[in-house]
């Protein structure tokens, strides 16, 4: 039987669990559809955008410098090789202002994150550029109350399963805790872990799935603040 008492291991998620994320990249869209108004309405675009942004994952994985290529490759697609050098070259300064945008902890993160740290083993897990993720933990302040950090191409099982295995007492004794429901929730509990949902204000397409409702190592928080009562029993 699932007990929360077994629990030495916490798996964190970084973007948009511990930080804003996914605002910059909804807003930077809104620019992109201003940019390119006079060849696409918004809705297409941004269908156009998703649909680009899905096939250039296994080429350019998560994070912004693929965001940005996927942005100029539906500009060039929707303008018909059209699409003029200025809009190009906003675009991709739209993806350097995102590169150096501070970082704005989520509400609760820094007392949650410091308040286990005392208590369990941290392990940040988070996909995305490495260079980016390296910044954003840096500017953050968190860095240094984590035992571990993990920057991934991709969470699966698997990934979840070295993790918990390198840096704690493995997957049965660990509980990740993100925002993505693909890809922070669901592959935790496959490998045999707790899967902790604490659902973001912006929810991009592609991290979507089903909730695992019925599974007993399945948890919901409103926000970060709801952990510490959760693991009190630990």
């Amino acid at each position: 039987m699932a007990s929360l008492k077994n629990i030495t291991t916490l798996g964190f998620d970084a973007d948009d669990t511990l930080w804003q994320n996914e605002e910059f990249f909804r807003l930077t869209q809104s620019r992109f559809a201003e940019l390119l108004a006079d060849f696409a309405d918004p809705d297409h675009l941004a269908e156009r955008l998703l649909q680009a942004e899905r096939r250039n994952l296994g080429h350019y994985g998560f994070g912004i410098k693929g965001f940005m290529l996927s942005m100029i490759e539906t500009a060039i697609e929707v303008t018909e090789e059209r699409v003029p050098a200025s809009v190009i070259s906003e675009i991709i300064a739209t993806g350097q202002e995102m590169l150096a945008h501070p970082i704005h902890l989520l509400p609760h993160a820094r007392e949650t994150v410091e308040g286990l740290a005392e208590r369990f083993k941290l392990v940040l897990i988070t996909k995305g550029d490495l260079l980016d993720q390296e910044r954003k933990l840096a500017q953050s302040g968190l860095g240094e109350m984590f035992d571990a950090v993990e920057i991934v191409s991709d969470k699966v099982p698997q990934t979840y399963i070295r993790a918990f295995m390198r840096h704690g007492d493995g997957p049965e004794r660990a509980m990740m805790v993100g925002n993505s429901m693909k890809s922070d929730v669901v592959p935790a509990i496959e490998a045999g872990g707790w899967g902790v949902h604490v659902p973001a204000k912006f929810e991009w397409e592609i991290e979507k799935a089903e909730a695992p409702v019925d599974h007993p190592r399945f948890r919901v928080l409103n926000d970060l603040s709801g952990l510490k009562s959760l693991l009190a029993e630990v």
